[in-house]
């Protein structure tokens, strides 16, 4: 496995122990030590440098054994004793090995030394004092307890450069104290707290200490592609050690091997650093098998190889080694990228030949060979280029820096018959080369071939232009068809409404003029009415009556057909929509939200006939200047939900104009999540993601309420972050929630919301079919059992004793013979409920 991928501490600690167990026994030592030397080069661990200098300390009685600990040590206070908090114990541990040698070179009590003991002795003494003074000159947590034991310890005392320096190392502990504790409080991988310790330490300017925080941070953070970009590329221009530059390289490329730009860092330091011709060969043909998620990505370390390959010819030889060999790797470059790239993403990745490009210009600059630089060039427009003006005149540039004239006029020729999107800038061209080079003749040929590809083009354009204006004004007046079609309607239903109202109304008030007449009648011939009848009547009389509701000013307004707000001036308005239909006095929160973008003129929020606020509105400046500064508050978020904020346009004059919030098409630095719980917020979520790379922007996805549809979309820095995101967070349970993460893929709006466009059904629900209207309405009866109309006489039950039935009235025995159902009227009601 350690073959394959770098290990962690623990697991390195476990395999040394289990090994170190199992060599008890076995003289053999060196396999550990081979095994310590492994895993030192994986990561910073300063635990695994303090174990192999103890280990160590075992072999002493070997010949050598003292000096190869004391090598240990100081490689291990090379490479970590700079560490912050850790480094302490690597110091602490070879002054105690260093004291235990003093022990034995000190002569037993009351013997005085002789000459050569003596000496031992001062060397001994001298190396304590050393490394007691190397240590306080490094700013290291708890360095006053190391000061103090340097006091106690020396007999001299404490020179004044030593205290100089420790005073120094103080200061800059203190300086980065802040950072460390804000480590310590951070939860893993502390990506962002490390970011800002690393920019400290930019800033002071001194290496070793830039280094030791970037092995700090990748020993948490070694899946992190940019971090470690940002590493190799700081050794690259400031340390530029061979082994420690060709190290981390090659640790950064086995920690992300799908990170191309790692690879081709990788391959610039081999060559930046003389490396044999047969390891950076190595190298490439390693990342060709690295699995990488772009198909540019392939033809960009390609290029890099070609590129060290071309930078090892030597040109002024005719053939040479290096030569032939850059030719094979242009042509097996070229048939890879036709075997295993299209095969694999099915799309080349060099949709330009770039690579074509450069191996003909290199056949025709340094070897002369302009035979084979235009073989290359028919291929490259076989492939689907020779429509674009732009190649075809990097062709003739090439032709005109080393061709001749002959092989230009033809190239030219070539380019005004199969150009199609710039024939006239392609037809200037050649009649330019025509008056320099041309004969009359050749300005003749070329004025009529010109002349005559370009009315064709025209007359192309014509028609193009004719087809979309058609379908324009098919489009229009299939669209004038719908809005008069539901104009007539709703004006239809808005009549029939009227008309029943009327009537209704009607039948009441004729209702109640029977009654009271018959009332009256009863009251002259002696009999008064009922009082509770009364009340009745006085009830269903004032029900008749219009209710004054306690509604908004911008809800009166809707009450009476001003749903649709006048604005005067477009140009100084906007419109705001998303809103929530929830949000409570809407034109007082757009104006804190507005007011500081300039001076308002009114404020337009629109409410339904009910008075509910439907989630838009305008907003008029009193100036133009203010609009700017609006639209720049376009995707605040306002009570959960972002808040469109687009210009006011007509869309009468205008009905063209649209304004699209969100991309449509493949965001490669952006990812998609779905299955996300509803109580997941933004604040977790960017907890969440952070540890792959840079965030730019969360977005949780909301119903108009609110309410969170368990969908989100995260965009990151760059496209390999997001890449690693996916391949990390695709599958993991958030809260008992396994979520699904993808590269943002949105489908195309114009296909996929056209009714009858044809919907990819793969990974869908089958949807339920309703019919060609769609859900029909509910079929239960919402009217109280009480109150339904009996289609036959109702019998009247007094004590459980039937009695004699109830005839209906004449309007519902007429509804019934007629075969409809009549609304009742306030008499019919009285009766039912009176005959209760």
């Amino acid at each position: 496995m350690s073959e394959l991928f770098p290990l962690t501490e623990e697991i390195w600690l476990d395999w040394l122990k289990d090994e170190i167990r199992l060599t008890e026994e076995e003289p053999n030592r060196e396999k550990v030590y081979e095994l310590f030397e492994r895993a030192v080069k994986d990561y910073l661990c300063p635990d695994i440098w303090l174990e192999y200098a103890q280990y160590s300390i075992g072999g002493m009685g070997s010949p050598g054994g003292i000096d190869k600990v004391r090598a240990i040590f100081e490689r291990a206070v090379t490479a970590v004793g700079l560490h912050m908090t850790k480094g302490q114990t690597v110091w602490e541990a070879y002054r105690e090995f260093e004291n235990a040698i003093l022990s034995t070179v000190q002569p037993p009590p009351g013997r005085i030394p002789s000459r050569e003991e003596q000496e031992l002795l001062n060397t001994q003494l001298g190396r304590i004092h050393t490394l007691f003074r190397r240590q306080l000159a490094i700013p290291l947590m708890d360095m006053e307890a190391t000061y103090a034991e340097y006091e106690e310890w020396s007999d001299s005392g404490v020179s004044e450069n030593v205290i100089s320096q420790y005073k120094k190392a103080s200061q800059q502990m203190e300086k980065c104290r802040p950072f460390e504790e804000s480590l310590l409080a951070a939860e893993p991988p502390k990506l962002a707290e490390y970011q800002t310790y690393i920019d400290f330490e930019l800033k002071e300017g001194d290496p070793a200490r830039v280094q030791i925080t970037y092995e700090r941070t990748l020993a948490e953070n070694c899946l992190v592609p940019d971090m470690w970009a940002k590493y190799t590329t700081y050794l690259d221009r400031q340390l530029k050690v061979k082994d420690l530059v060709l190290s981390t390289h090659e640790r950064a490329v086995r920690n992300c091997p799908w990170t191309m730009g790692l690879w081709k860092s990788y391959v610039l330091a081999l060559e930046r650093h003389g490396a044999d011709h047969h390891t950076v060969s190595d190298v490439f043909e390693k990342a060709l098998n690295a699995g990488f998620i772009q198909a540019t990505d392939y033809v960009e370390i390609w290029q890099a190889y070609l590129d060290y390959l071309r930078r090892r010819v030597d040109f002024s030889k005719e053939s040479s080694k290096e030569l032939e060999e850059l030719r094979g790797a242009f042509s097996r470059s070229l048939d890879y990228m036709k075997q295993d790239v299209e095969e694999r993403f099915g799309e080349s990745g060099d949709p330009s030949c770039i690579i074509m490009q450069i191996w003909a210009r290199i056949e025709a600059h340094h070897c002369k060979n302009m035979q084979k630089a235009r073989e290359l060039w028919d291929s490259i427009m076989t492939k689907g280029n020779a429509k674009y003006a732009n190649m075809w005149l990097e062709y003739y540039n090439l032709e005109r820096s080393y061709g001749d004239p002959l092989h230009c006029r033809k190239a030219l020729h070539r380019a005004v018959q199969c150009t199609s999107d710039y024939p006239e800038h392609v037809s200037e061209v050649l009649l330019t080369f025509e008056r320099v080079e041309g004969s009359l003749e050749d300005w003749d040929v070329a004025v009529q071939k010109t002349e005559t590809r370009l009315n064709r083009i025209n007359e192309q354009r014509a028609k193009a232009a004719e087809k979309e204006a058609n379908l324009a004004r098919q489009e229009e007046e299939r669209a004038d068809q719908r809005r008069k079609g539901k104009s007539e309607k709703k004006a239809q239903k808005k009549f029939q409404k009227g008309t029943r109202t009327g009537e209704k109304r009607k039948a009441e008030q004729d209702d109640y003029h029977d009654e009271w007449n018959d009332d009256a009648g009863t009251e002259e011939m002696g009999t008064k009415p009922k009082r509770n009848t009364w009340k009745l009547r006085r009830d269903s009389l004032g029900g008749t009556l219009p209710l004054a509701l306690n509604l908004p000013p911008g809800a009166k307004r809707a009450q009476q057909g001003d749903d649709k707000p006048e604005l005067r001036n477009d140009n100084s308005s906007v419109f705001i929509s998303n809103l929530a239909y929830t949000l409570e006095e809407p034109e007082a929160k757009l104006r804190t939200l507005f007011e500081t973008c300039g001076p308002i003129k009114q404020i337009r929020p629109v409410f339904s006939n009910k008075g509910n606020f439907k989630g838009y509105g305008y907003v008029q400046f009193e100036s133009t200047v203010s609009v700017a500064e609006a639209l720049k508050l376009d995707r605040r978020e306002v009570e959960g939900r972002p808040m469109f904020v687009s210009p006011c346009v007509d869309k009468n004059k205008n009905p063209e104009f649209k304004v699209f919030k969100y991309n449509a098409s493949m965001e490669k630095q952006k990812i998609f999540i779905s299955g996300l719980p509803f109580s997941c917020t933004k604040e977790q979520l960017d907890e969440l993601c952070k540890s792959h790379g840079t965030l730019k922007d969360v977005r949780l996805v909301t119903y108009r309420s609110g309410k969170p549809k368990g969908l989100a979309y995260v965009e990151f820095a760059e496209e390999a972050q997001a890449a690693q995101a996916v391949q990390k967070m695709d599958g993991m349970e958030v809260d008992g929630n396994k979520i699904s993460v993808a590269i943002s893929n949105p489908p195309r709006r114009n296909m996929m919301d056209k009714p009858g466009s044809n919907r990819p059904t793969t990974d869908m629900m089958p949807r339920q079919v309703f019919g060609s209207r769609g859900r029909g309405r509910t079929q239960l009866s919402l009217l109280p059992r009480s109150l339904h109309r009996q289609s036959g006489p109702v019998s009247k039950v007094e004590n459980g004793n039937s009695a004699e039935p109830v005839p209906t009235t004449a309007s519902a025995a007429a509804a019934n013979a007629a075969g409809e159902t009549k609304p009742l009227s306030n008499s019919d009601f009285a009766r039912m409920l009176l005959s209760k």
